[in-house]
């Protein structure tokens, strides 16, 4: 492609942008200041001892949602292959006893060969790494095929819908759905591996893996890491414990055994970054509604600041854009919801590509984008509220594609002595 016709590409790209202005401002809809990011859920990793390197495996919520984000992750989801439903209690049991283990580093750090008869070794030596588990139920757990599996479908939360089809989508098989979900996550990718690949092993037999993604995150301090778009991701983010109560943890609508659980969406994003990278920086910038380099809205000087929908320039003309991502996806443009964002950026090489959007090249790109993850106290009132909207405004949908989906409800934590969703399994 010419430098000529990338620049009627983007002057075309900015009329998309501002399109839709008489939209969205006939909403009527109040701006007003998102939560900033919690110092619960911040992004700084602990001091490298082993001591701190060790996150809480039992305790009132799963670890790995309000748990300060680590460095790598490596989400899994699995197929039932059991018809019995003793057999997915005693799977869920070893899964648990075997998690706890693996939280504390013990088998990592194990001083005998012997352990070698039961783990396959490749993280020997290795720190914990703030290895956390998070495990989640999908809606085939409750029911597949019209057929109740295990006794279980009339515990299924109302909340566990089938994600509609959204504008855009181009799901692919392999990248979705699923009975049973784990996310690993450590600060060593090879430590969230090793965790995945031991619980896999427990599992032969009575489930299967349908799909998988790793994905990594640089962090930068205290402040949100940066997406493969170069842009800060997550700077916003329920605050206090009282927004948690609010947007992530489920309350008494119940059903009673997912009261202090949560929901996880878990979104495979390709980017087309070839066609990303050749954009200046002020379409990026109003495209993504913020500063590239400081993070901060388009609409203020520091990442902290709040977005400001009402500022204009001097021609009146909003400094954050109709179709901006931040402003369609800010709490103030959707009746104050918010979900709580854990994504991670994802990298599986390149692949033959077809791009969605003018102009509609063809051919090996990368693979590579962003391995969205979120969690909240109800997906219907969370993401699927959120990404109706931004599936059909959002600026950035020039450049990306949902290819993978998935939602799973993430039972309460466990105590000792007990398992992950053992509640459910109650008479």
């Amino acid at each position: 492609m010419s430098k000529s016709d990338d620049k009627k590409m983007q002057s075309s790209r900015r009329n998309f942008l501002v399109g839709a202005g008489g939209v969205l401002a006939a909403t009527g809809i109040a701006a007003q200041s998102p939560a900033t990011a919690s110092p619960e859920v911040g992004i700084t990793p602990k001091p490298s001892t082993l001591e701190a390197d060790i996150e809480p495996f039992f305790g009132t919520h799963q670890g790995g949602i309000a748990t300060a984000a680590q460095t790598q992750t490596y989400f899994a989801v699995f197929d039932l292959q059991t018809e019995k439903v003793e057999e997915v209690k005693a799977l869920l049991r070893r899964w648990t006893d075997l998690a706890a283990k693996l939280s504390t580093g013990v088998i990592n750090l194990a001083q005998s060969p012997e352990i070698l008869k039961t783990d396959s070794g490749e993280a020997l030596g290795l720190e914990p790494s703030r290895l956390t588990l998070t495990f989640g139920f999908g809606k085939g757990l409750f029911e597949k095929g019209g057929k109740d599996r295990y006794g279980l479908k009339a515990k299924m939360p109302e909340a566990l819908i089938d994600l509609p089809y959204f504008n855009g989508d181009q799901l692919i098989d392999g990248h979705s759905g699923g009975d049973l979900s784990i996310q690993a996550c450590a600060n060593n990718p090879q430590v969230a591996f090793h965790a995945v690949r031991q619980l896999v092993n427990q599992a032969h037999g009575v489930a299967s893996i349908r799909w998988a993604q790793s994905g990594f995150s640089a962090q930068y301090g205290e402040k949100a890491p940066r997406n493969l778009m170069g842009f800060k991701d997550g700077t916003i983010n329920p605050g206090t414990p009282l927004d948690y109560d609010r947007f992530v943890w489920v309350g008494n609508e119940g059903p009673a055994w997912m009261n202090g659980g949560s929901y996880v969406v878990a979104r495979v994003v390709r980017i087309a970054l070839e066609h990303w990278d050749r954009m200046d920086i002020d379409y990026q910038e109003q495209t993504v509604g913020r500063r590239k380099f400081s993070g901060a809205p388009l609409s203020g000087k520091k990442e902290s600041d709040p977005l400001d929908l009402d500022a204009v320039d001097k021609d009146g003309n909003p400094l954050i854009p109709a179709m901006a991502h931040a402003r369609i996806a800010s709490a103030a443009m959707n009746d104050g919801t918010q979900i709580l964002r854990r994504g991670y950026s994802y990298n599986n090489g390149a692949t033959f590509t077809a791009e969605r959007w003018p102009p509609w090249h063809q051919g090996i790109e990368y693979d590579a984008g962003s391995l969205f993850i979120c969690y909240q106290r109800d997906p219907r009132t969370g993401f699927v509220k959120l990404f109706d909207k931004l599936s059909k405004l959002d600026a950035m949908n020039q450049f990306t594609t949902h290819i993978g989906s998935g939602l799973f409800a993430c039972p309460p934590g466990v105590t000792a002595g007990g398992f992950i969703g053992d509640r459910l399994f109650e008479s």
